[in-house]
């Protein structure tokens, strides 16, 4: 079987290694370059995203790009602890979450794909694709083209492959939220510290930090802002500036956002109503193209549908039947996933009213209710794929 995957980043890179496990000769087309390591903001993967990674062969890899975050902690305004429990995982998990930064990660799971025998095409952004014969040619922003027996559109969350299966498919809405990363050094009372992801649920949106074993502090705010803001001619200083202001209330992130030395640039938050069509015959939808979830688990889910849809290929005779079944299978549990982000974006958009109801009914969930209302996530099985079929591009 030939198949284009369309956008190279880890949805795309990770359908590429599960589609060479089933023996699948790939391309994988990618508008931009080779990621370059640090650059963009941390993620965290939690252990079912890991577990996607066993089963792909290079969990090794990627565990030795970051670092385990055992434990989260959720922190009041006030400084009040919420709650703590096991950091993306089951308590008893052997796998623990990871945080890495997101640059990192692409780059080694392009590097997996390639070892697997897949190629890679830098420069070349998916714009159209038709039927052709009992397969599909596409057709890329530099004016060429290529044919293949399945297109897997892996192109992120402004999906061009999503607009060529249904021209009148939704369309990424601003979610009233954008983040802004940042790197800290020198943070009395947190670098040097346990790496433990803790989230402080801020009067004007969440913030997150993580110490990191050498010393620096990685950190996240995720601002309250209906309208979505202007990035043109705002440079690096007047959004720590701008931040300073907004998170003045709150201790520990004032200190961590006066400490920092590194800024990764601003991500509007976007939601996107269910989509419809994910294939037809010839093209299928993975990742933030079908269905961008956040709650940290965008990286996990895309992983997860690589995992899965390289097993139905596998197990139908038919591509049209092996896409149906990987719709089935993804659907009911993508659902459930969107409605926990949902409810975590909420949480973090509540306003003063919200925030002290939280404050006293969010400890008692968490100590009585948390584990149960995820283990469908940490919990799943994955399954399994043939052993990887290695080689050099071609």
């Amino acid at each position: 079987m030939e198949v284009i995957v369309a956008g190279g980043g880890v949805a795309g890179a990770a359908s590429a290694i599960a589609l060479r496990r089933i023996g699948a000769e790939v391309t994988v087309y990618e508008a931009y370059p080779d990621p370059a390591g640090e650059v963009g903001s941390f993620l965290s993967l939690a252990s079912n995203g890991l577990r996607g990674l066993e089963v792909l062969g290079c969990l090794g890899e990627v565990q030795g790009l970051g670092f385990a975050v055992p434990t989260q902690r959720m922190i009041a305004s006030s400084g009040r602890v919420l709650g703590e429990m096991a950091r993306g995982r089951m308590p008893d998990a052997r796998l623990l979450s990871v945080a890495l930064m997101c640059g990192r990660l692409v780059e080694t799971l392009r590097d997996q794909a390639i070892d697997a025998g897949a190629r890679i095409v830098t420069g070349r952004r998916l714009v159209g694709a038709a039927p052709a014969g009992d397969g599909v040619e596409a057709e890329f922003s530099d004016g060429s083209a290529a044919s293949a027996d399945l297109l897997v559109g892996a192109d992120g969350l402004w999906s061009a492959t999503r607009s060529i299966l249904d021209p009148d498919a939704p369309r990424p809405a601003y979610a009233g939220m954008y983040s802004v990363s940042g790197v800290a050094e020198g943070v009395p009372g947190v670098s040097g510290r346990p790496p433990v992801f803790t989230m402080v649920y801020a009067r004007n949106g969440a913030f997150i930090h993580i110490p990191a074993p050498d010393g620096t502090v990685w950190w996240s705010a995720q601002v309250i802002a209906p309208r979505q803001p202007e990035t043109s001619g705002v440079g690096d200083a007047d959004w720590l500036e701008h931040l300073a202001e907004l998170y003045r209330f709150e201790k520990t992130p004032s200190a961590i956002i006066e400490a920092t030395g590194r800024l990764h640039r601003p991500t509007f938050m976007h939601v996107l109503a269910e989509v419809p069509a994910w294939h037809d015959d010839r093209i299928v939808l993975v990742g933030d193209a079908a269905h961008p979830v956040g709650a940290g688990q965008g990286a996990s889910m895309a992983i997860e549908d690589a995992v899965v849809l390289a097993q139905a290929l596998k197990r139908n005779t038919s591509t049209a039947a092996a896409l149906a079944d990987y719709d089935r299978l993804r659907r009911a549990r993508i659902g459930k996933m969107v409605k926990m982000a949902s409810a975590n974006r909420e949480a973090k958009k509540a306003g003063p009213l919200g925030r002290r109801l939280s404050d006293v009914f969010m400890p008692v969930a968490f100590r009585l209710f948390y584990t149960r209302a995820t283990s469908w996530l940490y919990t799943h099985d994955l399954g399994t794929l043939p052993e990887v079929t290695r080689g050099a591009a071609r």
